[in-house]
């Protein structure tokens, strides 16, 4: 998307939902939009208690989003859920293909991924998800092209090329996942060679933007690229932390950053770059402490390590960007009792501050 790209966002939200919490939602979607390089010209949603079977947001929502795009020049309408194959056919349909596309959160977070990838396993990984997102959206576009080219109790022209793209998208990810293998298998035999030298490993995990590769670079004295971005890393770093009070190193890594309402086929994907969370001892937890809704994050990125089998593992909560948030010493301290169990730790990467602390409580768990 090029920088004069100019996108509608519309979300659908429950009659019993405030209007700054869509507000909050759809901000998020913004940020993921000004990631991909483009510029929102409206923010809108639509209060339903159940998304519009066929369209999701309504045909007369969606053709008013239309007429609106058409006055402003909008090359896209984004919505902010993931739809089904049937819904955003049918959403292009209204937009007019050519004039106006029509992308998922989901379709944005992609493109995003894509234009973010460096390495080759990244690339793949990225393409593997592509692959399983695309794969339904083909069979439900094609059997709506069946019934209109072919009829009723007839073999359409949408129904033969729907078998013909299942096909070659089934036989692309049997490639992918054999490609994958290959990095897969690499890891594993590093994660031997750990083992066998007794060296533990911390993953760093959290929020995409929580500051993780801030924080890496602080404790391996690392250079890597760090912005202020949603999902600014994509492939996994490790780097070697020195711990002074136990007299040893021990490996870091960062990786992909979480979001919510990312489907469970697509963060399985990833699984190769995740695989030194998944093999890691000790898991840093990293919370963003300036973002508000700082409580909800913690709950997506628990609820995506469960989903990854790793709800278990040791945990230490690191609340960052301490510099720039409003905590009190007594919100502090009430955070320390509420995640007593997780070790909470309070620093800022950026400055530097909290640090030694936070390597201090990293002692103790790897002891």
């Amino acid at each position: 998307m090029k920088k004069e790209k100019k996108a509608i966002l519309v979300d659908v939200i429950r009659p019993s939902m405030h209007k700054s919490h869509s507000m909050e939602r759809l901000e998020e979607l913004e940020k993921l939009v000004n990631t991909y390089g483009g510029i929102v010209v409206v923010k809108t949603y639509q209060k339903r208690f159940h998304p519009h079977g066929r369209t999701f947001i309504g045909p007369g929502k969606a053709q008013m989003l239309f007429e609106e795009a058409k006055e402003l020049g909008a090359d896209l309408v984004i919505v902010n859920d993931m739809l089904k194959p049937q819904q955003i056919f049918n959403l292009s349909e209204i937009m007019q293909p050519g004039e106006v596309k029509v992308w998922d959160r989901i379709d944005l977070i992609l493109k995003i991924f894509a234009k973010h990838a460096t390495t080759t396993e990244a690339k793949l990984e990225i393409e593997l998800a592509s692959v399983r997102h695309m794969g339904p959206r083909i069979f439900g576009m094609g059997m709506e092209l069946s019934r209109q080219a072919g009829g009723i109790g007839t073999v359409g022209i949408g129904e033969t090329n729907t078998e013909i793209m299942k096909r070659h998208l089934k036989k692309r990810e049997q490639h992918l996942k054999k490609q994958l293998e290959k990095y897969q298998n690499v890891r594993a035999g590093q994660r031997k060679n750990r083992k066998r030298q007794n060296l533990k490993i911390a993953s760093l995990i959290g929020y995409t933007n929580a500051g993780k590769t801030t924080l890496m670079n602080v404790l391996t004295r690392s250079k890597n690229y760090a912005d202020d971005k949603l999902f600014a890393t994509l492939d996994t770093r490790v780097g070697k932390l020195y711990l002074q009070g136990l007299q040893r190193s021990m490996l870091v890594s960062d990786t992909i950053g979480f979001i919510k309402d990312l489907p469970p086929k697509l963060i399985h994907a990833f699984q190769s770059t995740l695989s030194e969370a998944i093999e890691s001892d000790l898991l840093l937890i990293l919370i963003d402490a300036s973002d508000l809704r700082y409580v909800s994050k913690i709950k997506t990125v628990e609820n995506i390590l469960e989903e990854l089998s790793m709800g278990e593992k040791p945990k230490i909560y690191i609340f960052n960007k301490m510099d720039a948030s409003a905590f009190t010493k007594a919100k502090i301290e009430l955070l320390r009792e509420q995640y007593a169990e997780f070790n909470p730790v309070f620093i800022s990467a950026e400055k530097k501050e909290g640090i030694e602390e936070l390597i201090g409580v990293i002692e103790e768990k790897v002891e």
